[in-house]
């Protein structure tokens, strides 16, 4: 009976436990709509119906990026060998990070997806700053990514350039980085993760599908949350006193991308929504977004360990500052 009781418990801690952030803020957001029916009164005022614009605009116009990416982060995930990656990459560590770095660009994957490749990578034999190059370009210049900036910002077309080459330096630099500092010590050897007997692979696209879409359209309906608010709620005379600033106003969105942990098919939408800021402060929150926030560093600290973590998200924050400042300076 003792046994059965504490069985009884540890399923309910087990169903307990299954309750995501990302369940609590879709309840959240099906109590605002029925709330817009109940009580429609509440939201005629002009702050309410120009934040329920922003918000909406953001989340409709990256959903079809964000889902087009997560079929594509998951068709890569699992239809395609991670072999694949050690035959076709130099030997050498130095020739080998730009040809990983510029693999981003036709291998499309999302920060979520591209942490497991790069330790996949790493447990077949190729070189950690490679593997490494690969991590930060995936997410950042892949076509999704630059299709959705040129859409978020149709008038400066030259933002999208500027994203690509901040963005491959970011990811070339901190491979080179790597090689010529990194130790061996700081990095864990990532551990194989096998799928459960029976599941092939149709089932592990639509596992990975249903997974990536719901952790990034949480984080994607939080950013809309955010830029939204500090369009209406936050002061026109703060945000321009931090956006007059240049160096403030770059570091201000650069640290606002680490927390948000926006999924990088949607952050171009919502940087677009940060009409305040100069075009080379939003650059640093599209450079920053997909190299380091706070669900990238707790993925590499699961996957390569927490020394590794400590040391490598550091020093790629400001590494990616300083690249979208001067990419920012020389094209925007």
């Amino acid at each position: 009976m003792f046994r059965r009781a504490r069985g009884v418990r540890s399923e309910v801690q087990v169903t307990r436990s299954r309750v995501r952030p990302t369940d609590v803020l879709v309840v959240l957001l099906l109590a605002v709509v029925a709330a817009r029916f109940l009580l429609p009164g509440a939201f005629d005022g002009p702050a309410l119906r120009a934040w329920s614009t922003v918000f909406v605009a953001v989340c409709l116009q990256a959903l079809p990026f964000l889902v087009l990416g997560v079929l594509l982060s998951a068709a890569i995930g699992t239809l395609v060998p991670p072999s694949f990656f050690a035959r076709a990459l130099p030997g050498r560590p130095a020739l080998a990070v730009p040809v990983a770095g510029a693999a981003g660009l036709v291998l499309p994957g999302c920060e979520c997806a591209s942490v497991p490749v790069a330790g996949s990578l790493v447990r077949r034999g190729v070189a950690p700053a490679a593997a490494l190059a690969f991590l930060l370009s995936a997410p950042a210049i892949n076509p999704v990514v630059l299709v959705a900036t040129a859409v978020a910002f149709p008038d400066d077309p030259e933002m999208v350039a500027a994203r690509f080459v901040a963005s491959l330096a970011v990811a070339v630099v901190m491979g080179w980085l790597w090689t010529a500092f990194g130790r061996g010590e700081w990095l864990r050897p990532p551990v194989r993760h096998e799928h459960a007997a029976g599941t092939g692979r149709a089932a592990a696209f639509l596992g990975a599908v249903q997974h990536d879409l719901v952790h990034a359209g949480g984080f994607l309906v939080v950013g809309g949350l955010t830029a939204a608010t500090l369009q209406v709620v936050v002061p026109r005379a703060w945000l321009d006193a931090v956006a007059d600033e240049p160096v403030l106003a770059l570091l201000v969105l650069a640290a606002l991308a680490v927390v948000l942990a926006i999924c990088s098919e949607a952050d171009a939408f919502v940087a677009a929504g940060l009409t305040s800021f100069s075009l080379s402060a939003r650059l640093a929150f599209l450079v920053v977004g997909p190299a380091v926030d706070v669900k990238l560093v707790a993925l590499q600290a699961g996957t390569f360990g927490t020394r590794f973590a400590v040391r490598f998200a550091p020093a790629t924050f400001v590494v990616a500052v300083a690249a979208a400042a001067l990419v920012g300076w020389w094209l925007l």
